[in-house]
C-alpha cells in the first residue's frame, strides 16, 4: 500500500483513505463517525476536514467576480446571546455582509461596520457596473447611485 498522496501535502494516509474522507465529507457525516469508518484517529479527521474547508474557501474566493445581472445585496448579525440588547445593540454579534446574483453566485464576508465607506467598496469590487442592485432600503446604500449602479 503506497502512502503518497498526491491531495496532501506531508500526509501519512494513502490516497485511498482519503477518498473515502473526502466522500465521508462530502455526505456531512461527523469525524467521529468518519474515525470510526476510516480507521484514522479522530483528530487527524478534523484537520483534515479543515483542510478541505480552507481549500474550498480558497477556490471560492478566486472565483467570485458577478457578471452583470441582478444583484441582491443583505447585511446582518450573527452569532452572540440575545441578553442585554437586541438586534444591533446585541453584545457579541458578528456583522456579515453578503451579496448573491441571482440563480448563481454568493459571496459573504464579515465586516467592521456597515457603513457606507465599509460596503461600497466591497460592492465595487464584486458587482459589474452593469449590474441592477436590489437591496432594502439601508441608509448605507443610498449612495450606490452615485456610483453608476442602478
Amino acid at each position: 500500500m503506497s502512502l503518497v498522496n498526491k491531495y496532501l501535502e506531508q500526509a501519512y494516509i494513502s490516497e485511498r483513505k482519503f477518498n473515502q474522507i473526502l466522500k465521508y465529507f462530502f455526505f456531512y457525516i461527523d469525524a467521529t463517525t468518519d474515525s470510526k469508518l476510516t480507521g484514522i484517529y479522530r483528530n487527524s479527521i478534523n484537520k483534515i476536514f479543515n483542510q478541505i474547508r480552507v481549500r474550498i474557501a480558497e477556490y471560492c474566493e478566486a472565483n467570485i467576480i458577478f457578471s452583470v445581472g441582478e444583484v441582491e445585496l443583505a447585511a446582518s448579525y450573527f452569532g452572540g446571546k440575545r441578553k442585554g440588547g437586541r438586534g444591533r445593540g446585541a453584545s457579541g454579534k458578528i456583522p456579515v455582509f453578503g451579496m448573491l446574483k441571482r440563480c448563481d453566485k454568493v459571496y459573504t464576508q464579515i465586516v467592521n461596520n456597515f457603513t457606507a465607506s465599509g460596503l461600497i467598496p466591497i460592492i465595487g469590487e464584486f458587482a459589474d457596473k452593469a449590474s441592477v442592485i436590489f437591496s432594502d432600503c439601508f441608509k448605507s446604500y443610498d449612495g450606490l447611485v452615485g456610483y453608476c449602479y442602478k
